[in-house]
Formats: C-alpha cells, sequence, structure tokens
C-alpha cells in the first residue's frame, strides 16, 4: 500500500479521507475472553530489522516468552525485514515456523518509518506497537506501555528514557545528543512529549489509520513526526518511564540520523507555520472529550470570559482616561468625567458582547445597552463620588492625582460590573442535549 493511496480518494465502502479521518470516540477493547474468541490479537509488536542476524532470534524469543507469561491479551510479533542482505530472513522465516503468534514481513526498501507505516496499516489489531531489536528496553515496560491504549485513556503511548524516574545507561555522547534534540523540538516545534526516538511507542489503529497518510519521513524521523502531528491534533499521548541500557553494537549513523531529524524538524515546523497540515480533520466527535460536552445547569468559559473581560476592561480604562484628558480641556472634571465615561461604556458593552460573552446579531442589542447603561450608573457614582470626595479634602486637586483617584474608583468597581454583566446583562444560555449521532452501518473495513 502507497503512501498517495492513503492520502486521498475514496475507499472500498465509498468513504472519501475526508469522512474516514474523523476519530472516533475511545472504548475500552474487549475483555480477554472475547478478544481471543475474535481470532484478532489485542497487540502486534512490530520489531523493525536490518542486517540483524544476530540478534533477531534472542529478541524475538525473549519477546515472545514474555508475552506469553505476563500480557492478558492475545498477541502477535511481526519481524519487519527491510531489505536485509545477510540470513535475516532465513532467521525470521524460521522464527515464524516455529512460534505461534510469530509472523515475518519483508520489505524490498529500507527504512524504519517505511516498515512500521506498511505494518502498521495492514495490521488488523487494535493495539499497535514497536521495539527496536536491541531490546534495550527492560520489557517489564510493555504493559504500562500498551494498558491506557487498551483502556480508552489514550491514543498514543511511548517510552521516555528522560522522565524524571527513568533509569538510564548509555555513555555521554548519546545522552547529549538525545537531550539536545528533545531540546530542539521543544523550542522549534513546542513539542510537549519528553523522548521522541526511544524504540519503545503504541499507538491506537484507528489513530494510526488517520495519522499514517499525513507522516512523509520514511526513516528515522517518523517517529517524531508522528508525535508532532498527533500532539498539535490534540490527542493524547501517554508517557511511561523505561529502564534502558544502551546497546554499544548499535548500527546507527548518529551524524547522518541528526541530520536528517533536523531537516525533517524544518520541513514539519514550515508545514505547521503555513497551515499545511489537516489537523482539524482528527477532532474526535462529540462526547470523547469533556470540554466538548453541552451541560445544562452546568456554567462555562469563566476562565475565558475573566480573560477577555480584563483585555477589554485595559483597553476601556484607556480609551477613557483619554477621553476624560481631552475633555477636561474644555469642562470641570465632574463633566469631562461623565462624558467620557459614557462613551468608554457603550463601547465596552458593546465589546464585551461580542468578544467576552460571544453574544452575536442584532438581537437584544438596545436592551444590552440599557443594562450596560445601568453598570455605568454604577461606575458613575463611585467615580463621582471619589472626585468629590478628593476635592473635599484637597480643595484644587492636581491632575495626576485625580487619574489615581479614578483609576482607584474603576477597580473598585471592575468586580461589580463583570458579576453583572455575567449574571443580568449576559447570563448564560442553557445548552440544549444533543442529539446522539446515527451510528454508521458496519462495513468490511470496520468489522474487525
Amino acid at each position: 500500500m502507497t503512501t498517495d493511496s492513503l492520502r486521498s480518494g475514496p475507499g472500498a465502502n465509498g468513504r472519501t479521507s475526508r469522512d474516514r479521518a474523523r476519530l472516533p470516540v475511545r472504548a475500552h477493547l474487549p475483555a480477554c475472553g472475547a478478544a481471543a474468541a475474535s481470532g484478532v490479537p489485542v497487540l502486534d509488536v512490530v520489531v523493525p530489522v536490518y542486517n540483524e542476524e544476530k540478534d533477531l532470534r534472542p529478541c524475538v524469543l525473549r519477546l515472545h516468552d514474555h508475552l506469553s507469561r505476563t500480557f492478558p491479551y492475545a498477541f502477535r510479533i511481526t519481524v519487519a525485514d527491510n531489505a536485509s542482505t545477510d540470513s535475516t530472513p532465513a532467521v525470521a522465516a524460521a522464527l515464524a515456523a516455529e512460534l505461534r503468534g510469530v509472523r515475518y514481513v519483508r520489505l524490498e526498501e529500507k527504512g524504519r518509518g517505511r516498515a512500521l507505516r506498511t505494518v502498521w496499516s495492514e495490521s488488523d489489531a487494535p493495539v499497535l506497537a514497536y521495539m527496536d531489536v536491541d531490546l534495550s528496553t527492560d520489557l517489564n515496560a510493555l504493559l504500562p506501555l500498551v494498558a491506557p491504549l487498551i483502556s480508552g485513556h489514550s491514543d498514543l503511548a511511548i517510552g521516555s528514557r528522560l522522565a524524571r524516574s527513568a533509569r538510564v545507561v548509555r555513555g555521554s555522547k548519546r545522552e547529549f545528543i538525545s537531550r539536545a534534540y528533545n531540546l530542539i523540538l521543544r523550542s522549534s516545534l513546542a513539542a510537549g512529549f519528553s523522548d521522541a526516538q526511544c524504540g519503545f511507542k503504541a499507538v491506537r489503529s484507528e489513530v494510526a489509520e488517520r495519522l499514517l497518510p499525513m507522516v512523509e519521513d520514511s526513516g528515522w524521523f517518523f517517529d517524531t513526526e508522528l508525535l508532532v502531528l498527533a500532539e498539535r491534533a490534540g490527542l493524547r499521548i501517554h508517557e511511561v518511564p523505561v529502564d534502558w541500557i544502551d546497546d554499544p553494537d548499535s548500527t546507527v549513523h548518529i551524524v547522518r540520523t541528526a541530520a536528517e531529524d533536523l531537516k525533517g524538524v524544518w520541513r514539519v515546523g514550515r508545514a505547521l507555520a503555513v497551515g499545511a497540515l489537516p489537523l482539524d480533520r482528527l477532532a474526535r466527535p462529540f462526547g470523547d472529550d469533556p470540554r466538548d460536552r453541552a451541560l445544562t445547569g452546568v456554567e462555562r468559559g469563566l476562565a475565558r470570559q475573566l480573560v477577555g473581560f480584563c483585555v477589554v476592561g485595559v483597553l476601556s480604562t484607556l480609551f477613557y482616561l483619554a477621553l476624560y484628558s481631552l475633555f477636561r480641556l474644555g469642562v470641570g472634571p465632574q463633566l469631562a468625567n461623565g462624558g467620557a465615561l459614557l462613551l468608554s461604556a457603550v463601547a465596552n458593552t458593546a465589546a464585551n458582547r461580542r468578544l467576552t460573552f460571544g453574544v452575536r446579531g442584532r438581537d437584544g442589542a438596545v436592551r444590552h445597552q440599557a443594562q450596560g447603561l445601568v453598570v455605568f450608573a454604577i461606575g458613575l457614582a463611585l467615580t463621582s463620588g471619589s472626585l468629590a470626595a478628593l476635592g473635599a479634602a484637597t480643595g484644587s486637586p492636581s491632575h495626576s492625582t485625580e487619574l489615581a483617584v479614578l483609576i482607584t474608583a474603576n477597580l473598585a468597581a471592575t468586580v461589580l460590573r463583570f458579576l453583572l454583566l455575567r449574571a443580568w446583562v449576559f447570563p448564560a444560555r442553557a445548552c440544549p442535549e444533543p442529539e446522539p449521532e446515527p451510528e454508521p452501518e458496519p462495513d468490511s473495513e470496520d468489522v474487525r
């Protein structure tokens, strides 16, 4: 299956790629008995290899033994051979014939990302994982890695060598390169995950189905690109601290891999900057994110309204002070204050109506302005009373003193103004209960 065929065009059931891009609500996978009865493994662990005739057999034997003893679900181990030129194919084929739940896939082109894309795209398992053939990561982290995906809690899971409680044994050179690379990701792509290149990751199949067509890299940057896109799309990434021992015989070319990774960072960063990636199509339907639920009797958006009110308030205060200073040149302080406060109150109500409380259209605009003027009257009483008290106390105060008193009075009225606007002028409207979406009829691609 090619990348182009995944990117566009209707599927066999007539749905377009845009229709298929919408992620379903996460659900807990069936329990062990139900999964075994279906004959489909819950977990498919991919081991990508290239010329690993020495390490492949002990790796698969150890992994198969661990899963057989500790993993409570049906599993499969897939050896993905990236065009090996040694006896790796023969070793892999022998393992597939010897061990139940082991299969061998041959690719005629190199690239870890290409191997994962191919196997994951064709796998029928609901949870897909991969690990490096050297098994540097302790296998006791495998079940904690995939458990959040099985339960429906998370979309992807990664092992992290840089987490606080991880225990890692490796040389200073690799440690420096790893931390420097993740620092670059954090600073340039605003990545929130801690370790992009640990060869120990898992993903739910429906997430992989939507994400893989967007991932261009077929080499070592594949992991990073997948994680960055998932994070930018708002998917949940679970991190597991791992025990990790460096493989001194690793054949990875550090300099060449680092150069390719930096090229990938530039490419993905540029695509994100210009909005070339349709990440909005990965949004989950209503009901998976509690922030999207429209519930009656529950007030929402308080934090956003406070921010909007503060921004509008700062701008209104500056507008008010500018008007007061202008009017004060020709009239006394009381008239200047009244005129400036009236005009700024009208502008403040209009801005809060649209920006803070999200009211659109002309319906109720006159009533809102009338109620806003009542709130204005309260502010006028506070500020005018403050000016009167200042005049009585000092006789002839300076302009700067007047401004200081007015600012203090306005701050005192701010809390009351927000509460009146939110509870009286723009009260929260009850949200109707959403109608459940009709469930699609199962087809050949949906039935596992």
